[in-house]
């Protein structure tokens, strides 16, 4: 029986005819509301959707033969992927089919920001001719400050260049190398924020980025700064923005996304200093078509033969090797996303050491996994397929060294993460029970499996130190599912890896970090 997918949204007619043309069943449905879909999803086995069709826990419920969801562009914000994980669901995107439409985006709205286009037309239609109140800025000499320097970023980036722009980039994991290569001056965030003239942001929305331009950060920012955000809605705070126009400090702001979409009514809106599109910065009919085209390909590909290519939430790996290699790519995972959210500075080398029979494996998947746990804590569209292409686009060099079975155990994996402040390890092996355990942090010894939620403390070995901690996380209300410890040595530094059972609440994590002895204290979640 041929494979069936539903469009649930607009594709070009050239993506309908590759579905239909490799033998798979296509229906064209585009506008459901959700009681709709979920009334008809599970008589698919792919779903291929752009940003309106909202993939929800609900949907996915109902979708019991679905497959894989396709999704024509980068960002997969209307999809709920660990659902879709969860059911088993392989979610792909198109990551590279519209990256020159948004930064051409980025650049016009940034000409028509200093040239107050829109206001400029609305009033010269208007027969006003108001010549002198229209007083714009040149672009040239400015500084341009791009806060995520990677695929978008670095397109925006060579644009300004040619328009004899001086662009200044924050992106952690932009190599020193790499901006070179780019002709921008990497900077930590503060001085970006101190020196830019424009402001432009090209970084996924996640954790560490939500609300990266607050009252606090514009606060850093100079006089008559202008900001610009094609990326993803959320960035900014719209409420602290609109109160630095009104001050005068912000001189003008150019949105194509907001915090909610569709954005029918918006604080932003109306203000005279402000521009606002919706949602454009995909929308040319080159980037539609390439984006439409490619996420075809990719879903007949799995759905006739299993191949994967761009999955955000599978990795590549054939179906002979799949038993024997799942559970050292969940280990890679995990340890690469251990690293990942307690690096807070940029990744200049990444070392991978594999021992044992690992070593005799498919390195280059578990390579990947490794490097797509490590980037995820701050960029949330990388998967396994293109995490190497993030290392290398940064100019971060990642080593990876196979070696025979040494010390204790079997098969292990070693991570060694440098930053431009310190270097950092974690290791990681696969019992007989196929799940895999942390067997080392930092050199120091300890054996513990990583449970959803858990506490990350490094503290000084001293009495009572255990007891502290136990009290405080209980009467917090706080349960420990699993307590793990490791030290240097009697008085040295130790480390406790707690399992709890809910994350850790962010006024319990500062009385845990504020108990005596501690050094360092982290939540993390996988």
């Amino acid at each position: 029986m041929a494979p069936r997918v539903l469009i649930a949204d607009k594709l070009s007619d050239r993506a309908v005819e590759i579905f239909r043309e490799r033998g798979i069943e296509t229906d064209v449905q585009v506008g459901l509301d959700r009681d709709q879909l979920i009334a008809i999803i599970g008589d698919y086995d792919g779903l291929a959707v752009r940003s309106a069709t909202k993939v929800t826990v609900k949907v996915l419920e109902a979708a019991h033969n679905l497959k894989v969801i396709g999704r024509a562009g980068i960002g997969v914000d209307n999809i709920d992927v660990p659902a879709a994980t969860a059911k088993g669901v392989i979610v792909m995107n198109t990551p590279h089919g519209n990256a020159i439409t948004t930064a051409e985006h980025a650049i016009a709205l940034m000409m028509a920001l200093a040239r107050q286009i829109p206001e400029a037309n609305a009033s010269t239609q208007a027969g006003k001719w108001e010549k002198s109140r229209f007083m714009g800025v040149e672009l040239t000499s400015k500084v341009l400050g791009i806060i995520g320097c990677g695929n978008i970023g670095s397109i925006v980036a060579d644009r300004a260049i040619g328009l004899h722009m001086k662009v200044i980039a924050y992106d952690p994991f932009l190599s020193e190398e790499r901006a070179v290569d780019l002709g921008v001056e990497k900077v930590e965030l503060d001085e970006l924020l101190r020196r830019a003239d424009i402001i432009t942001l090209h970084t996924p929305l996640t954790d560490k980025t939500r609300g990266i331009i607050d009252a606090a950060a514009l606060a850093k920012t100079r006089k008559g700064v202008r900001i610009i955000n094609c990326a993803r809605g959320g960035l900014v705070v719209e409420a602290d923005l609109k109160a630095a126009l009104e001050s005068g400090h912000v001189a003008g702001a150019a949105l194509d996304v907001f915090e909610e979409e569709p954005a029918k009514a918006n604080p932003l809106f109306g203000m005279p200093n402000v521009v606002c599109t919706p949602h454009l910065g995909a929308s040319t009919a080159e980037a539609q078509e390439n984006v439409a085209l490619q996420v075809a390909e990719q879903m007949s590909d799995y759905l006739l033969y299993g191949a994967v290519s761009n999955a955000v939430n599978m990795p590549s790996i054939t179906a002979e090797e799949a038993p024997r290699l799942k559970p050292f790519v969940r280990l890679a995972e995990q340890l690469g996303s251990f690293a990942g959210q307690l690096t807070e500075t940029s990744l200049k080398s990444i070392r991978i050491e594999y021992a044992g029979d690992v070593a005799e494996m498919n390195v280059r998947a578990l390579t990947s996994a490794l490097l797509a746990g490590l980037f995820r804590p701050m960029l949330s569209d990388v998967n396994m397929v293109n995490a190497p292409l993030i290392a290398r686009e940064r100019g971060i060099a990642v080593d990876e060294v196979l070696q025979t079975q040494r010390g204790t155990f079997e098969n292990y994996i070693r991570l060694t993460v440098v930053t431009e402040r310190q270097e950092r390890s974690v290791a990681g092996t696969v019992f007989s029970d196929g799940k895999p355990r942390i067997i080392q942090i930092k050199g120091i010894n300890m054996e513990a499996e990583l449970g959803r939620h858990m506490l990350y403390v490094t503290n000084e070995d001293k009495p009572g130190f255990i007891g502290a901690l136990g009290t405080l996380l209980g009467s917090s209300g706080i349960n420990i599912a699993t307590f793990h410890l490791g030290r240097e040595g009697p008085g040295r530094q130790a480390i406790a890896l707690v399992e709890i059972d809910e994350a850790l609440p962010t006024d319990v994590l500062a009385k845990v970090a504020a108990l005596p002895h501690v050094r360092q204290a982290k939540p993390l979640a996988f």
